[in-house]
């Protein structure tokens, strides 16, 4: 079998680097990570497999076509993972234009080379290669009745800059296979959530507030419904569809685990009232912390995935109900207190430059 080198762009993020972890601990992928390093993207979440001799790192942005194209004829990459993307919604609202530049302009970029490189490419190579686009269900919009499920079919209707931004570079992806013959597959997941979480976050948010006695906001009256996947069955999953996936066909990723955003925070109060006896502030109990406060501007109201497909086709489904899930996304949060602590001081952004 020809050597697989995967190129994962946003490798040092949360999914990323759960991606990373996962193609060097199970499988016997060489790794090129490459990422930006902006406020969310963080190298001590890769601790654990930065001394492999398949895994490499570059700083690099993927807006830097020269950059790119270097990294490109130098690593040689046989499949790439495209993560890379500015994902707050909350951020997009108070500032679109680092969403554009990242989210289009860069996915733009990255075809644009990925192209040029498969043009340089021998036939048997040419035919292996897969680029795997890596998005989002905040696509489609929001969901109105109670059974409805996104499905692979499901028109486009996001409602916040981050989602329009993520929308178009679907688009721009599928515009570029349909057109230029590029071989790529591409993913819609719903809220991930799990280890290595950036604290700004529904789930770590309120795990660390509890933790330090602070209010735990809620938006709105909570109500919100959404589908939570575990952040280690959705590197499964994606890894998954980059080596079996049909080209040009899309594969939704869900959990199975519709919550409230209320009942979230609630199981999370509750999970750690068992695990922590002397709370902070006297409360006898962390659902005394909940705190609803002015809901988000165009917040959408019921995200839920059909992921039958990827199910049938490629025999993937997840292993982590929303019990076990969360209370493992606990446990890691309170056995980790070095890392999230390093990400709310700002002390992880003190990291080396990487160079491939």
């Amino acid at each position: 079998m020809t050597e697989r080198r995967v190129l994962v762009t946003g490798g040092a993020g949360f999914i990323g680097s759960a991606v990373v972890r996962h193609l060097i601990e199970a499988t016997d992928c060489t790794v090129l990570n490459v990422d930006k390093l902006t406020y969310a993207g963080n190298l001590e979440s890769l601790a654990s497999v930065s001394d492999s001799s398949r895994y490499r790192f570059a700083q690099t942005d993927i807006c830097d076509r020269e950059a790119l194209t270097s990294l490109y004829a130098e690593f040689q990459p046989t499949h790439v993972m495209h993560l890379a993307a500015e994902s707050h919604v909350d951020r997009s609202i108070d500032g679109p234009v680092a969403f554009i530049e990242t989210n289009i302009v860069g996915t733009y970029t990255l075809l644009e080379v990925t192209r040029q490189y498969l043009d340089s490419l021998q036939p048997t190579a040419r035919d292996s290669f897969r680029f795997h686009h890596i998005s989002t269900d905040e696509v489609y919009g929001d969901l109105h009745g109670v059974d409805d499920l996104f499905t692979e079919e499901t028109p486009y209707q996001p409602s916040s800059p981050y989602s329009a931004s993520k929308a178009s570079s679907d688009h721009l992806v599928r515009a570029w296979h349909r057109t230029y013959g590029l071989p790529v597959v591409v993913t819609n997941c719903s809220n991930n959530y799990g280890p290595y979480h950036f604290p700004e976050k529904l789930i770590p948010l309120a795990i660390l507030n509890a933790i330090e006695g602070k209010p735990i906001p809620v938006y709105g009256q909570g109500d919100q419904i959404r589908d939570w996947l575990y952040v280690e069955d959705h590197a499964r999953a994606l890894v998954k569809v980059v080596f079996e996936g049909e080209l040009g066909e899309t594969y939704n990723i869900g959990g199975h685990n519709e919550q409230t955003n209320l009942h979230v925070v609630e199981t999370l109060c509750d999970l750690l009232d068992q695990r922590i006896v002397d709370k902070p502030g006297g409360i006898e109990s962390f659902r005394e912390l909940i705190t609803f406060v002015t809901d988000r501007p165009g917040h959408d109201k019921r995200y839920a995935i059909d992921a039958s497909k990827i199910e049938a086709t490629l025999g993937w489904i997840p292993v982590e109900t929303f019990e076990t899930g969360l209370a493992k996304t606990v446990d890691w949060f309170l056995a980790n207190e070095t890392w999230w602590q390093r990400v709310r001081s700002g002390a992880y952004q003190g990291q080396r430059l990487g160079t491939l």
